[in-house]
């Protein structure tokens, strides 16, 4: 296979979780859609980084500067949830629960593949405690190596003032069963339990 096709199939597979098979589907069924469909997509994709802006408050991303929930008035600024990146954000916010804000960290610390405390958004963060009087950090990484050294980065980071630092719990996933959960998540659920 080669030109027109070809050149998009290869640009498609290098996207997450793509793989040369989807991307000539994907390729083939962008061939048969709607032309204004596809110059659409085409024009969006290529704006992408002309239109996005990074929050200059919480590094979150989207059209303006301050972030919609940075600007919103209504939410707390005495809780901060601090996220690997931008999908976990978006994850907590479509719970709809939390009515905090946030501070995006865009990765987890990973010496192997090169990621130091350099790396990640932590400077701004122990600026932002000080400064908006906020009571409680919520650290809401994933349940990994990387995820909990990177909860214990952010607790050095922000040692000696006065705020309460918290974990998200982790544990047995809703509607699962007990006899299929390995012994870590057994372990972690037990450990994090609570009153009934």
């Amino acid at each position: 296979m080669s030109g027109a096709i070809a050149e998009l199939a290869e640009l498609l597979a290098r996207l997450p979780g793509i793989g040369r098979r989807s991307a000539t589907r994907l390729a083939f069924h962008l061939l048969k859609a709607n032309r204004d469909y596809v110059k659409k997509l085409g024009e969006s994709v290529g704006s992408l980084h002309d239109r996005v802006r990074r929050c200059s408050i919480c590094a979150n991303v989207g059209d303006d500067d301050p972030c919609a929930i940075c600007a919103d008035r209504a939410r707390s600024g005495r809780a901060i949830c601090v996220v690997e990146g931008v999908p976990d954000l978006w994850a907590i916010e479509e719970a709809g629960t939390f009515r905090g804000r946030y501070h995006v960290l865009h990765g987890l610390l990973k010496p192997i593949d090169g990621v130091g405390p350099a790396d990640l958004n932590l400077a701004t963060l122990k600026e932002r405690v000080v400064q908006e009087g906020v009571g409680e950090v919520i650290v809401a990484t994933r349940p990994s190596v990387e995820g909990e050294a990177t909860a214990l980065l952010v607790k050095q980071t922000l040692f000696g003032l006065e705020v309460r630092i918290t974990r998200i719990a982790s544990g047995v996933p809703h509607g699962s069963e007990l006899e299929y959960a390995d012994g870590r998540t057994l372990m972690r659920a037990l450990d994090d339990r609570r009153e009934l």
